[in-house]
This record gives C-alpha cells, structure tokens and sequence, in this order.
C-alpha cells in the first residue's frame, strides 16, 4: 500500500485531472498509465540500449533514429504547447504502430483527452517522479488508482490483489512449454504474475540483474529454449472492455512480450468457438480467473456447448463451465468463486459441483477472508483448485483467515498471513498428515461430498472446538455487586462531607 508523499502526489494528479475537465475515474486512470507507458518505454530502451551495448550487440528497439524526439526523456522537456502537439500527433499514433497486433491493434482508438497544455506539463512533472523502476511500488500504485474507481464492484467486476493472484500462481506452477490464458483477464494480472514467476524461476544465480536505482531484474536466461513460444503462444487473454485491453497489452509490453495475444472478446458468448476455434475447446494447459460474479445473461447470448452441462444464466456457474471447456485434457486451473458457488442449492449449482467432482478432479477449495476484496466489496470468496478428466478422490481444504493485511476498507499491512502457510500446505499435502479438521488445512474424501450433495462449503467440513466456559454462581457475582455498591455510596458520603 501506498502512503504520505507519494500517495498524496498521487491524489494531487488525480484532482488537476479532474478540474481540467477530465471527469470518468476510469478515463483518468486510461489516460495516466499511457504516461506511465510512455515513460516505462523510454526507460526499458535505455537499459536495452545499454545492454547491447555491453555486449556489443547491434539494437533496434521501438525508436530509431527519426523518432527519438518521441522518446519521453526528450519531449518532458518542451514547453506546454509543443509538448501537447508532440504527444498528441506524433507519440500517440507511434504507440499504435508498436507490437503489430498487439498495443497497435488496441491503441487505435486510443487519444490523448489532455487537451490543456498546463495539465499535460504538470501530469508529465508528476509521473516523472514516481517511482516506476520499483516493482513493487508500480503494482501499488496501480492499486491505488483502481481503488478510485467508484464502479469497481458493478457485476461481480472486482480488482484481485497482487498477493492472492501471487498464491495461484505459485500453486499452479506454469511451466514455459504451457499455454495460459485468462477468460476475463482485465489488466492482465494474472498473466503478468505468470511471467514474473517464469522470470525468477528459470533465472541462474548470474542472471539476477541490479540496477543503480536498486530494482533487481530477474532476466529469465534459463528460458531462452522457449522464448519463440513465450513470445507467441504462452499467455492468452480475453476481455469485452477495450480500456481495460489497452491496459492488460501495455502492461504485457513492458514485462516483456512483444505482441500481446490479448483478445476483445466476450468469451461466454455464441461466437467465441467461431472467432477462437482453437482457443474455445481443449487448448490450455493453466487457466487462472477471477470472472465476474454477479452477471446473469440471456440464453440466447450463451453459447450452447455451455448450458449442456450446466443451464444457468449465473455468470460465475458459466465462467467455470467455459474454463473447462477451454483446459486441455489434464490442464489445470485456479479460479476465484463466490462463496455461493460452493453451497447453493439450485439444480445448476449442484450440478457444476456434481461436474467438477465426479468427472474432473477437484483438488482444492481455498477459502478466503470477506475483506480481502475491499475496498470493492466484502463478498466471502474461495479459490477452487481443478484438473480437467479424471476423478476426485479426496478434497485439500485451507481456512485463510488472513492474508497479511487487514480485512478493513484500509487494507494496512499486518502481522499475521496465512498464504506462505497455505503454499507450504499444498506443496507437501499428503491425506495422512492432514486429518485434523480442527486445524486450517484438512482432506475430505469425496464420498463425504458426495453424501452432502457436492457442499463444498468450509463450514460444512471443519470441526470447530468450543471452550467450556466456567461462570462464578449468580450469589457471589451478587455479592459483589453489593460490595462495590457499597463503595461507592461511602465514597458519595464523604465527597457530601467535604462540600459542606
């Protein structure tokens, strides 16, 4: 989390937006990360610029020498009016010509809605100073900006913390010869967080890079047998809103892949498998997702291949069905689910939970924390762990009750996390050693699920100790009471006596 100085900068950026006419929470944020774009591609030129030339290697990167008054170390110098007609005429429609199909494909709508000259020199003054290089402050700052969209929420459409999106991953462990993919990837977190764990994964003890403004860079050399791969096939993204595209291949860009395959697609619809054939049906071999939660659509609008299995108009039942539909055979995945997913009781409820136990192998059932989606919303969530084909023996259960922050709209970091607990757990799970269902992590084996019609619900499951409590009998309590009643009168006696 941020706070002080750079928050306050951050609100400060947010409010000369605002004023200057720039009103839409979601047009600010679009609009602030193409600056942070523009400057993070500037900044990765010159550290690649700086790498060729160590190795004396010839570089072409995304400016050459006709266009490096477009860099943004050049044109943060100009003044107002040449600054707005650089950036407006000549940046803008260079991003769109970057990465092919990637950024350009979403960039081509893309404008500058700064049109004060004054506003775009203090918002360029402002993202220079932020501290871009740093990892972890990136990611955080883009959580603040998001945390001021006051239509984060609307449908089931919530922001997945770094942390938990973290935990997926590392549960999952993608490998670089896979296929991943997001149904609903937003920004692309959860591709991105696949991409930083390949990088320190497969990075040598001599590849760990540490640059003067003290961010370590992981280079990932291990990976070069699959870089053609990683660069066309490993990451695969869908989504229906285009702000949020732009967003997803700009951040793709900067972590390293060239030409994003990020798709403007919604993915529950009829035409998917027509647009998508060999992206619909038994493709991938990691999926991990946060789809909405609370959409309901027409049948008509579903594609058919979905209802068959489970007929619902519930988008949280049909984003499951699709991402199993989309896993190949034995692809695995890892999906956030309201906690109503886990125990309802209507037919299509029973039904996707009959599917995922009896004819693929639900592996796990990671129950969250209410708050850890706040400030968007309280909703209790669970992530569920499954493999496509096969069969459910026993169910891995963990109760999170808390994942190093605190559960308030605040979200301050504490103390107490039971995530590093949680991939601990998973990593050395064997049915024997977790059978005490007093204790946060426990097996269900699933003819218990079964007989509790698929209730995959914690609660359902966990035995929960209670103390006796041990009460002084009424008299003496009484007795007390009386005492100090007593007290008390004698002490009003003599504060009478002194006031006469």
């Amino acid at each position: 989390m941020i706070t002080g100085t750079l928050r306050s900068e951050i609100d400060k950026l947010w409010e000369e937006f605002w004023t200057g006419g720039i009103t839409n929470p979601l047009s600010v944020i679009e609009q602030v990360s193409f600056l942070m774009f523009i400057r993070l591609l500037d900044i990765k030129e010159t550290r690649n610029e700086k790498k060729a030339k160590r190795i004396r290697k010839k570089f072409t990167g995304a400016f050459d020498s006709e266009t490096q008054h477009l860099r943004w170390s050049s044109f943060k110098n100009l003044s107002g009016d040449d600054m707005l007609k650089v950036v407006r005429d000549e940046v803008f429609p260079h991003l769109q010509e970057l990465g092919g199909e990637g950024v350009g494909a979403f960039m081509k709508d893309a404008q500058l809605m700064i049109q004060k000259s004054s506003l775009l020199v203090s918002a360029v003054e402002k993202v220079d100073k932020l501290p871009l290089t740093n990892g972890d402050t990136k990611g955080d700052l883009y959580e603040y900006l998001l945390s001021k969209l006051t239509t984060a929420g609307i449908n089931g459409q919530f922001r997945t913390p770094r942390h938990i999106i973290r935990l997926m991953v590392e549960m999952l462990e993608p490998k670089p010869d896979e296929v991943v993919g997001d149904p609903a990837c937003g920004t692309a977190g959860f591709l991105i967080s696949v991409m930083q764990y390949l990088l320190e994964k497969y990075t040598s003890p001599e590849g760990i890079i540490v640059h003067d403004d003290g961010e370590k860079i992981f280079s990932g050399d291990l990976l070069e047998p699959y870089r053609e791969h990683i660069q066309a096939g490993l990451l695969n993204g869908f989504d229906f809103d285009s702000t949020m595209l732009r967003i997803a291949a700009m951040n793709l860009m900067l972590h390293g892949i060239d030409a994003p395959a990020i798709h403007y697609q919604d993915t529950l619809s009829n035409n998917f498998s027509e647009r998508f054939p060999q992206l619909a049906h038994d493709c991938f071999n990691v999926i991990l997702a946060n789809p909405p939660f609370k959409g309901s659509l027409d049948y008509a609008d579903v594609h058919k291949s979905l209802l068959d299995n489970v007929k619902t108009k519930k988008t949280e039942l049909l984003f499951v069905t699709l991402i199993l539909r989309m896993l190949d055979m034995g692809g695995r995945s890892a999906t956030i689910v309201p906690d109503g997913v886990l125990f309802g009781s209507s037919k299509a409820h029973v039904g996707l939970r009959q599917l995922l136990v009896d004819d693929n192998q639900l592996d796990a059932v990671i129950s969250l924390p209410s708050g850890v989606f706040k400030p968007y919303a309280g909703v209790s969530t669970a992530i569920l762990m499954f493999t496509k084909g096969g069969s459910t023996k026993q169910v891995f259960f963990y109760d999170v009750q808390a994942d190093g922050f605190s559960l308030d709209d605040k979200r301050e970091r504490i103390d107490v996390d039971d995530l590093p607990d949680v991939l601990r757990c998973w990593r050395g799970r064997k049915v024997k050693e977790y059978t005490d269902r007093t204790s946060k992590a426990f097996f269900v084996p699933v003819k218990e699920i079964q007989d509790n019609k698929y209730d995959l619900s914690l609660n359902r499951y966990k035995e929960v100790v209670y103390e006796e409590e041990v009460y002084d009998p009424p008299l003496e309590i009484w007795g007390r009471m009386k005492e100090l009643e007593e007290d008390i009168l004698g002490d009003l006696d003599e504060l009478k006596g002194m006031l006469k």
